[in-house]
């Protein structure tokens, strides 16, 4: 009785999920979830409307380049987002320095942005995606666009829990569905949200027979090591030597300073 009245309330409310889902698979909102991309991730949004309340992804993209401007959010620039947003973003870029900048400045500028978002952006668990993406920008690795990724992040690189987590998954479950499932599209998610789990059978059972997967993480090293494949060591290598390239640019454009 319990899952026949939620079943039926969402199918009262869902109007305006269906839509933004058949955006999706029409291509108009551009979600891709099959192959890999660097510098682009799935993010996992939570929409709440009073009657309506669900998950939809959402795509954040990040280049970096030569600079001295750290880490532009467009969204942030543009006065499209919200104090606890910002918030994950400067936290992210004092991971980015205790990461990278104890003898050097990044000598970096990245720029970062929620694709096709025109609604404002709030909330931080979207940080250790927008994490991921830069990284992936830094070191030129691809990322697995069939993962999508929640979480918050502190300066210590560890992963925070976040809210709404399973319309994020059965959001991200039902587009993956309905454009086509492989067997490798998932979500990664904080570990310590794994005890709010409370999927709907379906979801359930796509798990259980292989067809989507949930997996944990507890910090920026097991993430990016899932989305990814690689460790977290090898992308600071990587990253470090488009850092220096980045450092050698920069010197070789300074103004020249004359003197008599």
């Amino acid at each position: 009785d319990v899952k026949t009245a939620i079943n039926r309330r969402y199918a009262r409310h869902s109007y305006i999920e269906g839509h933004m889902r058949a955006s999706i698979v029409d291509n108009e909102l551009m979600i891709t979830v099959h192959g890999e991309v660097v510098g682009q991730i799935n993010g996992l949004t939570h929409i709440d409307l009073a009657d309506a309340s669900f998950g939809s992804p959402v795509r954040i993209s990040a280049n970096c380049y030569a600079g001295r401007l750290d880490v532009l959010t467009i969204d942030r620039e543009v006065a499209m987002s919200g104090p606890t947003h910002d918030k994950g973003v400067m936290i992210l870029q004092s991971w980015l320095h205790s990461n990278f900048a104890q003898l050097n400045p990044l000598n970096m500028t990245a720029s970062l942005v929620f694709e096709q978002e025109y609604n404002g952006v709030e909330g931080d668990s979207a940080s250790c995606a927008e994490l991921f993406a830069l990284l992936s920008s830094l070191s030129q690795l691809p990322i697995k666009q069939g993962i999508a990724v929640t979480g918050a992040l502190n300066q210590h690189g560890e992963v925070l829990p976040v809210g709404g987590l399973n319309e994020k998954i059965e959001g991200y479950f039902r587009v993956c569905k309905d454009i086509g499932l492989d067997g490798r599209q998932g979500v990664l998610i904080p570990q310590r949200n794994k005890r709010h789990l409370m999927l709907s059978d379906e979801v359930v059972a796509a798990v259980a027979n292989g067809q989507f997967h949930i997996a944990t993480m507890n910090n920026v090293a097991e993430g990016i090591l899932h989305i990814t494949g690689h460790s977290l060591e090898e992308i600071n290598s990587l990253a470090e030597v488009k850092l220096s390239a980045f450092k050698l640019t920069l010197e070789a454009n300074l103004p020249k300073i004359f003197t008599k």
